[in-house]
């Protein structure tokens, strides 16, 4: 099947995402989430998807940034595949894209926070080889 990954470049593809996006992010709406995107990018954010067959099948969101305790490295703040289309590769080949964009940037580290309810997520990504390296601690403020 004839694949091809893009980086949203407008507001139009940026929309294109939402009903993929929306199913990892229930509490945005599809305007508020083109919204935050476009905040999100003027910050660096890039919002990466493959396209099957005209259709939506994977979307990443992801930045480069720096720290002490890793260099350079790329955060994936939301990687999901359709429900429809789990299990069928679209997410293992928008997983790879991401790491070899990461070593072309020279990015010594990729790496994401999930949720700890979704299993399935984290089969997937220690399948691909990541480690659990750390717990992630939030207190909320509002």
């Amino acid at each position: 099947m004839e694949h091809t990954i893009h980086v949203a470049a407008d507001e139009e593809e940026i929309r294109r995402c939402y009903p993929v996006l929306k199913q990892l992010r229930l509490h945005l709406d599809e305007s508020a989430l083109v919204r935050q995107v476009i905040r999100q990018q003027v910050q660096g954010y890039l919002l990466a998807y493959l396209e099957s067959e005209n259709e939506i099948r994977s979307v990443a969101g992801y930045r480069f940034y720096e720290n002490l305790s890793s260099g350079k490295l790329m955060y994936v703040d939301d990687l999901v595949t359709n429900l429809d289309d789990r299990s069928k590769g679209f997410g293992q080949i928008l997983f790879d894209w991401l790491v070899a964009e990461a070593r072309k940037n020279g990015c010594s580290q990729l790496t994401l926070d999930s949720g700890v309810q979704r299993f399935g997520a984290h089969r997937f990504y220690l399948r691909k080889g990541m480690d659990i390296v750390s717990h992630h601690f939030a207190l909320r403020l509002t």
